[in-house]
């Protein structure tokens, strides 16, 4: 016997769940979504929001300790790492209550447990334990975890080896520790770990470090970096791991095909993710994968009726801004509004390392392998007095134009609250607006916002303060 009827049924309360869930009941839909674990996700619980904690920790650590540089004096400064940690999970915490008042708010229900799907009529029946709901949509929303690799060794162990779940709740701080992978998990952790006075290497299989980011941003972030110790082994692989007593002994095998051992207390993956695809039900109803990932169209729809996928769970890019408007584009699509299929190219990349590293649309080897004839503008933040007052001036703001047309192609910036400041050249990219509009967009002073400015003048030659 069916416990209830709906019309939309979300699998997965995360950002891309939670927020398709409030716009299908802000429709008129009556909707449901069922969680296993914590609201939020991984984004709020384990992801996006209590890593942005942490950092904030090692920023203003970082801060205290040139406290000299600004007229300040700060002596003895330290740390209590399971303070820093009970913070970062307050925070989370907060926020997880608080999606579970949206809800509620919103009328949506919320069923606590884990759902695996059946053929049903219109859509996929759901079963949650011994309960069967029935609905007219489906949407999968159950996210991705990390990648791990048993066959090299390349699995946690909750105590040497970690994924991003360990590396948040530290029980001591370690001495040293290597990353694998230096995508934003990856270099994220990296930062906060070396701020915080860990040795600190990142192995990296591709030939530099941050490797979907724009060549000349990553270099500049790379060369920050090692200024503050990192060090950086690109263009190799670890072969596996070996645990001692006290320590791993990692096996890496550079570019010249030299394997070197790299020992360290703790090791922490950060070699991708996969979508939560299994003990689902996928395969007997006939559900499309591809690369641990659900096939969708622009509208999320899968190629079983009535049943959509959006998020991590259907491939990259794997960001919580991402899920959310694809949940949104879904749930108005199945409402029957006019909506554009969802398209990747506007949405922006922050990584909060430091600097802090953020970027839209192509970067400038992908423009010219597109066949663009383009125009290219930069402008450092030593030229700007705002970097120079906040005591931050290293960094660059770089944007990419079509020659022809004046469209932003695409903008890559590294240095302060860059992470903010990219949504200015998003929105840009969103209203089609070209070089010429944004020359005559007036920008405050003093602020970083005005580098925004000065790199489009600077594709046009005719830049002011440099």
């Amino acid at each position: 016997m069916a416990a209830a009827s709906y019309d939309v049924i979300v699998i997965g309360g995360g950002p891309g769940g939670y927020v398709a869930a409030i716009r299908a009941a802000q429709l008129g839909m009556k909707t449901a979504v069922v969680e296993r674990e914590h609201l939020g996700g991984i984004c709020l619980n384990w992801g996006c929001i209590p890593t942005k904690a942490l950092l904030r920790t090692s920023e203003v650590f970082h801060l205290m300790q040139h406290a000299q540089e600004f007229g300040l004096s700060a002596e003895k400064v330290g740390f209590d790492i399971d303070a820093i940690v009970k913070r970062s999970r307050k925070v989370a915490g907060r926020l997880s209550g608080g999606i579970g008042m949206l809800l509620k708010k919103n009328k949506v229900d919320v069923i606590e447990g884990e759902a695996t799907l059946a053929k049903g009529g219109a859509a996929p029946k759901v079963m949650v334990g011994k309960d069967s709901y029935a609905a007219k949509h489906v949407i999968l929303a159950t996210g991705a975890r990390a990648r791990t690799i048993p066959a090299a060794g390349l699995e946690p162990d909750g105590d040497k080896i970690w994924t991003y779940k360990e590396a948040m709740t530290p029980k001591a701080m370690p001495k040293s520790l290597l990353v694998i992978g230096s995508g934003a998990i990856g270099i994220e952790f990296a930062s906060f770990y070396r701020t915080m006075g860990a040795e600190v290497t990142v192995v990296e299989m591709m030939d530099r470090v941050l490797p979907v980011e724009d060549k000349e941003i990553s270099d500049f972030a790379a060369k920050s970096f090692k200024k503050q110790g990192m060090s950086l082994i690109t263009s190799a692989q670890v072969e596996k791991l070996e645990k001692t007593s006290k320590t791993v002994k990692v096996h890496v095998r550079n570019a010249k095909g030299k394997v070197e051992i790299v020992e360290v207390e703790k090791v922490i993956l950060a070699i991708g993710i996969t979508g939560n695809v299994e003990n689902l039900g996928l395969e007997a109803l006939g559900v499309k994968l591809d690369r641990g990932h659900v096939v969708n169209d622009g509208f999320g729809r899968t190629n079983v009726k009535g049943l959509y996928a959006i998020g991590d769970v259907a491939g990259p890019p794997w960001l919580a801004h991402k899920a959310s408007h694809e949940g949104v584009v879904c749930v108005e699509k199945i409402a029957g509004m006019d909506v554009h299929a969802f398209e990747t190219g506007n949405i922006p990349g922050c990584t909060y390392c430091h600097p802090q590293v953020a970027s839209v649309g192509l970067t400038e080897a992908r423009a010219k392998e597109a066949g663009y004839d383009i125009k290219v503008g930069r402008f450092p933040f030593v030229g700007n007095g705002k970097a120079i007052a906040l005591g931050d001036d290293q960094g660059l703001v770089k944007t990419i134009f079509d020659a022809k047309t004046g469209e932003l192609l695409g903008a890559h910036m590294v240095g302060a609250e860059v992470t903010e400041m990219i949504q200015g050249y998003v929105l840009a990219r969103q209203l089609e607006t070209t070089e010429e509009d944004l020359m005559h967009t007036i920008f405050p002073h003093p602020t970083l916002s005005e580098m925004m400015h000065e790199s489009v003048l600077d594709a046009y030659g005719k830049v002011i303060h440099m």
